[in-house]
């Protein structure tokens, strides 16, 4: 995998969770989302491998 590839845009994310971006957005702000990098330029993006992580959380067994 391609470190271009091990990055996700904002709009990739929001995509791949199905949330506006208003709440992903918020789940930043309040602690509550993955981990991202927000560079010089303003942008934010998330490594592939801290998305995985954040959505493992979630996941839930059968009972």
């Amino acid at each position: 995998m391609t470190r271009a590839k091990q990055l996700l845009t904002i709009a990739e994310v929001l995509d791949e969770i199905d949330v506006p971006k208003s709440t992903f957005y918020r789940w930043l702000h309040t602690g509550r989302g993955p981990k991202s990098l927000k560079f010089p330029n303003g942008k934010r993006k998330v490594r592939r491998s801290d998305l995985d992580t954040w959505l493992a959380a979630f996941e839930q067994t059968a009972a």
